[in-house]
């Protein structure tokens, strides 16, 4: 187990293994959902998922809204990859600026958890429809962040070239 952890880096713990313990955490406290398990293994590895879903979420739906809401400016992808090379630093600020992202996406969800509970409790249907919802969900979330990565990745490659 302390192998595993010791090759954890750090954008995993505070991108992914955080947020996923806090979620847990916090939604066993405001909602009757636990995510909480038993078996710390199994635990570690339910709240890193956790984790990376509500990264996901950050990356795929928060980001863009606050995007469009001009909340949030980027600097162009080549200019940020040309600047990095110069500036080992702007790695680093970037690595604790994604950190804010689940985060937020994290709040956000335990608060759409909540209202979903409050959903749920007066329309029981769907209770039966809990694991149906969830499952489309994630399909929906990873196929979309499939294409997400991929595009980063092309976007990378041309910058190269």
């Amino acid at each position: 187990m302390k192998e595993l952890l010791d090759k954890i880096s750090s954008y995993n713990l505070f991108n992914y293994l955080l947020p996923g313990i806090l979620f847990a955490v916090l939604s066993r406290e405001i909602t009757t959902y636990s995510f909480l398990q038993e078996n710390l293994i199994i635990g570690v590895f339910v709240c890193y998922f956790i984790g990376l879903v509500v990264s996901r979420i950050g990356s795929l739906i928060i980001e863009p809204i606050l995007r469009k809401l001009a909340f949030l400016n980027f600097a162009d992808y080549k200019d940020f990859i040309a600047a990095s090379q110069k500036d080992s630093k702007i790695e680093l600020l970037s690595e604790f600026n994604n950190m804010y992202r689940p985060l937020t996406s994290l709040f956000i969800l335990l608060v759409l958890l909540k209202v979903y509970e409050l959903i749920e409790s007066k329309l029981p249907i769907l209770t039966d429809w809990n694991s149906y919802i969830l499952l489309a969900l994630l399909l929906f979330i990873f196929l979309f962040s499939y294409r997400k990565q991929t595009t980063y990745i092309i976007k990378r490659i041309k910058s190269k070239c």
